[in-house]
Parts: structure tokens; sequence; C-alpha cells
């Protein structure tokens, strides 16, 4: 891999350890399809497992700094500073049902600020990670958003509420009203890949409400540092909480924007 500085070969090793046994849990989940049962539990234990190897990895490494984690949320380190925000299993109901589709995602923020992150699908061992300031990157090369300009030519990520969540109806809402505008529409229910796949030209942009930050820190920097354009949907979200969040290559996000603020 290109040169990566301390702090994000301590992410990356964290991810990839946090992965191996993943993919065994992974295996397990594929033949517990048969059972009556389903493999529920057996997920929310491969959940937690994976965040309590990731808090030790990044703990040993950084000892002083916070933790923020799907599971056990924030844990305050002496340097207040600088926090890990970590989703062990982004795309968990795509684990839950076999689909290789999901992530371990660690961001690094300081003073507000996300300065690192890397997004793993283990599945298929691709790898995203950024810094500030120095470009993103899928395995060794150099990754941007696409160029395309016109928002009829282009293939928008998205993600709807599932049960208990709110927000059905403004989903619906905006889906039709951006649907007769584009290409095409996609919900693959990781959205931290969602938004590695735009840093990667795959998706020309993503919207997405009701998220959290350890949803897409990682992400809004891979975005970013790959040439993109990062908001919230409404003038008042700040995308790095999650509430709302729309990202894309400058053009389309524009355009996409505009259609989603009608809505």
């Amino acid at each position: 891999m290109a040169h990566l500085s301390p702090v994000l070969s301590v992410m990356v090793d964290a991810v990839k350890k946090a992965a191996r046994p993943m993919m065994r849990d992974f295996g397990e989940v594929a033949a517990l399809q048969v059972s009556r049962k389903g493999p529920g539990d057996f997920v929310s234990a491969a959940d937690l497992k994976a965040e309590q190897t990731l808090f030790e990895a990044l703990m040993k490494a950084r000892p002083g700094y916070g933790f923020l984690g799907e599971e056990r949320g924030l844990i305050e380190g002496s340097d207040k500073s600088h926090t890990f925000i970590v989703d062990p299993i982004d795309g968990t109901t795509n684990f839950l049902h076999a689909m290789p589709h999901f992530a371990v995602a660690v961001a690094l923020e300081r003073e507000g600020e996300i300065q690192a992150g890397v997004i793993y699908n283990p599945i298929i061992n691709e790898l995203f990670w950024a810094e500030k300031g120095k470009g993103a990157f899928l395995n060794d090369a150099r990754i941007r958003v696409s160029g395309r300009r016109e928002l009829a030519d282009s293939l928008i990520g998205t993600g709807l509420p599932f049960i208990g969540r709110p927000g059905h109806g403004q989903s619906i809402k905006e889906i039709h009203a951006v649907g007769q505008r584009v290409a095409g529409i996609r919900r693959l229910g990781s959205a931290a890949l969602d938004l590695a796949w735009v840093a990667a030209g795959r998706y020309d942009a993503f919207w997405e409400r009701n998220l959290n930050p350890w949803d897409v820190a990682a992400g809004l920097l891979l975005v970013t540092e790959a040439g993109g354009t990062v908001t919230g949907i409404d003038n008042d979200h700040d995308p790095r909480s999650g509430v709302s969040v729309c990202v894309g290559a400058p053009d389309i996000q524009t355009q996409l924007l505009k259609h989603l603020r009608a809505a």
C-alpha cells in the first residue's frame, strides 16, 4: 500500500483485525439462514465482538484518545482533542441476511474535524482510506469522484428507513422527485460503503437522512478528499451529525440538492 501515517496504520490494522473473526461469523450466518430461529442473536454478538476488538486495538495504540462506538457510545479519554468514531458492522441487516455488502468503518476526529478515515469491506478486500489534505485511496490506487456533469446521466445512492425509524414518507417523496431525473437510484444498505463508492466514482452522488456520526464520519472525509462536495440536505444540518447528508461530484450534488430541497 501507499505510505500510511502512523495513526492511519493503526486504524487499518484495527479494522483488519476486527474483520478476521467477522469473516468466520459471516460464514456461520449463511449457514444459519436455514434455521427457524434465524441468526439475529448471532449477528448481535458479532457486532459487539467486532467493536470490542476495535476498542482494544485502538486504545492500545492511542490510550489517551476518546472512543465513540455504535454499541458502547462515547468514552472520553484523557486527550480531549482526539476521538475515534467507530461502526463495527455498517450494513448489519445485509450481514444478517448473508449479503456480502457491509463494512468496518473507523474515523479519527481531532478538535471537531475528521482527520483520517478507513472503510473496509472484508468480503471483497476493498480498503478505502483517506487523510485530510492527502487524497483518498482504494487499496493502492488514488480515487476521485465521477466527472459527470448532468443529473440525467447519473447513478445515485440513497437509504430508506427501516422498522422503527422515522422518515418513510419523506424518503418516498424524495425518491419520487429524484427518480424522474436520473439514470438510476440504488439502495444497497451500507451508508459507509455508499459514501466510499461516491469517492470512487461508482455513484455520482448519495443522500440519506437520520443517520449517525459513526455511519458517515469516515465516508465524508473520503468524498471530500476525492474532490466531492459534502453538505446537509437542509441548511441547518451539519453533515457530520448524520441528521441529513448529501454528497457527490460537485455539479451532480448541486443539482441533486436542489431537487431534494424542493421535495
